[in-house]
């Protein structure tokens, strides 16, 4: 089993770990390692980001985009971090995005950035590349750190543990330090060893927890595995019941809760019950169809309760220049057999984004010395108790930088490999089983959706603790106490499918 060393090791691909990971690789004599478990490193929820990403617009200032921020929020976002995001957030946007990385956002026929608004936004300030700016980012960042070369980038790698000291100490007299992050046990997914990740900063940027709802818009990788590490470790996790659910998702079977953008309703698209009725001017007087997030996502499943319907419908015929406004929604709901410019699209709720999180100072330090989180992981404390739209494109590249700043400024040493022992996976397990390990998962989405999902109350949540309880207590039984960290069983388990 191999030993890397590092003066930092970035765990995850997203726009928070590479935007670190540039800043940090200014200093050509500093060492980054970059890992992602996925085998494409520009796959993860960065890539899947459809609207776009938050700035200052023409008619707009940072005292604004703050006030929609904390107005979103629902009066539980912490004001520094927005007022960082509206001072920092447009510059980097401008220097690295625009100059560095020539990310092509759109522009009107005289050449300017073309600016469209979103739900909870006061004035036009997303910047978007058709619907797939992510994307778009994501290739762009990930061509710069191509070029740099002290940054290592290592795809098919799964981080299952945190190092810490003294948890994990060969020295005894470590118990009397404050906890230390030193690297990351990580799996090689190809050879099923787990190897020692050394570094004197580790910086969590694993996204985020979706994947544990039934129904969510995030990719495969979303199933908080760097907040379980972080949490075992011993990192406070704050704000953890603030998980956003994005109201428009394809609702077909095939669809996969496929998301439909909120610029679409941003540009016209309007809400309506399947009998053709305008709803949201019922919940939202002063917003309408561009209400935040979560009042349109509640508007929509009450409906969906209060009488029965199976999905509501996204009329986009006012939208002008549909299919090349929105190409990628347009070809899947083709694909699907829905015409959008004659019929309106069936859309339903999905989990979407998590607002809590490691906790994190304005510099992305978590309460373990060494370890730092960034972007979807991370909780700032900038989205409150609902993410406002676009902005979690900005956090990322914005935090990333400023842990990256200050990892530069404080450039703490990695320990020697003799320091830390190998990875001992645990006596007598037995090894995972791909069939248990889809129905817990199952098991697992369908408590989170029912019991812990859009209607919560205190009998619901209740019974998914019972659940839940349950469902571990089989799972030690099958494997074995302290046998692998889900992230391991989950990795080795579907490798042998």
């Amino acid at each position: 089993m191999r030993v890397h060393e590092a003066d930092v090791l970035v765990i995850g691909a997203g726009i928070g770990g590479v935007a670190c990971a540039l800043r940090l690789a200014r200093d050509r004599a500093r060492k980054i390692v970059v890992i992602t478990r996925e085998k494409d490193p520009l796959e993860g929820a960065t890539r899947h980001a459809q609207g776009g990403i938050a700035t200052l617009g023409p008619e707009d200032s940072p005292e604004l985009l703050v006030e929609d921020i904390l107005r979103a929020g629902a009066g539980l976002s912490l004001r520094r971090a927005a007022e960082i995001l509206a001072e920092e957030g447009p510059r980097l946007v401008q220097e690295v995005l625009i100059e560095e990385a020539q990310i092509p956002f759109d522009r009107s026929a005289e050449g300017d950035l073309h600016y469209t608004r979103e739900g909870g936004h006061s004035v036009a300030r997303i910047l978007h590349v058709g619907d797939h700016t992510g994307e778009a980012i994501a290739k762009g960042l990930h061509a710069l750190l191509k070029e740099l070369p002290n940054v290592e980038l290592v795809t098919g790698a799964t981080a299952v543990d945190l190092i810490t000291f003294p948890h994990h100490a060969l020295d005894p007299h470590t118990v009397y330090e404050p906890i230390t992050c030193h690297g990351a046990y990580v799996l090689d997914q190809q050879s099923g060893e787990v190897h020692r990740y050394l570094a004197g900063a580790t910086v969590l940027a694993t996204g985020g927890l979706g994947r544990i709802y039934r129904y969510t818009t995030n990719p495969p990788g979303a199933r908080g595995d760097g907040l379980a590490m972080a949490h075992r470790a011993g990192a406070r996790v704050i704000n953890a019941e603030y998980v956003q659910f994005h109201p428009t998702t394809l609702a077909v079977p095939e669809g996969e809760n496929f998301l439909i953008s909120e610029a679409v309703r941003g540009e016209g698209g309007k809400l309506l019950t399947p009998d053709g009725r305008r709803f949201m001017d019922e919940y939202a007087p002063s917003w309408g169809d561009l209400a935040p997030r979560d009042v349109v996502a509640r508007a929509i499943h009450r409906e969906m309760t209060l009488r029965g319907y199976p999905y509501v419908l996204l009329d986009v015929s006012q939208v002008e220049n549909f299919p090349q406004r929105f190409p990628t929604i347009y070809a899947r709901c083709r694909e699907l057999g829905i015409d959008p410019e004659r019929e309106p699209i069936p859309v339903v709720p999905a989990a979407h984004y998590f607002c809590g999180g490691v906790w994190v100072d304005e510099w992305g330090h978590t309460t373990i010395r060494n370890l730092y989180a960034v972007g979807e992981v991370a909780c700032t404390g900038l989205h409150g108790a609902n993410r406002l739209a676009s902005t979690s494109l900005l956090e990322g590249l914005v935090f990333g930088d400023r842990a990256g700043r200050r990892i530069a400024e404080e450039s703490p040493k990695p320990i020697r490999p003799s320091q830390v022992p190998p990875w001992e996976p645990a006596r007598d397990a037995a090894p995972a089983d791909p069939a248990l390990i889809h129905r817990d998962w199952r098991s697992i989405q369908y408590t989170m959706w029912y019991y812990v999902g859009l209607s919560r109350d205190a009998h619901r949540l209740a019974r998914a603790i019972r659940d839940l309880r349950h469902l571990w207590e089989d799972i030690v039984d099958t494997a074995g106490p302290g046998s692998t960290t889900p992230s391991w069983a989950c990795e080795t388990a579907f490798r042998r499918r």
